[in-house]
C-alpha cells in the first residue's frame, strides 16, 4: 500500500476504538473517530473517507441508519464499510450485508482479522 488510506473507526466502546486505533495506525493508516452515527457524518462530511468500521447499536443515530444515509448519498456511495458489531444472530448479519456493508464482523473479533479485511477492500 503506497497511499495513506483514511479509515473512520466508529463506535461507542473506548477499548475497542483504542485498539483499533492504534493497529490501523501502526499499520500507516490516517485514523478518525466517531462515537456515534451524528459525529460519524460530521466528519465524513468534512474529510475524505476511504473506509468506515461501523458499529450498529450506538446512542443517537445508530449503525443501520449511518450506513443507510452514506449510501444514499451520490458522492459517498462507493464508500466501503465493515460492520463491527455484537449484533450476531444471521438476521443482524444478513440485514448489514443488503444495507451496503461490505463486510460484518461478530464481537468478540480478532483485531488482525478485521484490519486484514479493511486493507483488502482498500486494495
Amino acid at each position: 500500500m503506497t497511499s495513506v488510506s483514511r479509515i473512520l473507526i466508529v463506535d461507542d466502546e473506548p477499548n475497542i476504538v483504542m485498539s483499533l486505533e492504534y493497529a490501523f495506525q501502526k499499520k500507516g493508516h490516517e485514523v478518525f473517530i466517531a462515537r456515534d452515527g451524528v459525529e460519524a457524518l460530521e466528519i465524513i462530511e468534512n474529510n475524505d473517507i476511504d473506509t468506515m468500521v461501523l458499529d450498529i447499536m450506538m446512542p443517537e443515530v445508530d449503525g443501520y441508519e449511518t450506513i443507510k444515509r452514506v449510501k444514499s448519498t451520490p458522492d459517498l456511495s462507493d464508500m466501503k464499510i465493515v460492520f463491527l458489531s455484537a449484533k450476531n444472530k444471521k438476521e443482524d448479519i444478513e440485514q448489514g450485508l443488503s444495507l451496503g456493508a461490505d463486510q460484518y464482523f461478530t464481537k468478540p473479533f480478532s483485531v488482525k482479522k478485521l484490519i486484514t479485511a479493511v486493507e483488502e477492500l482498500l486494495a
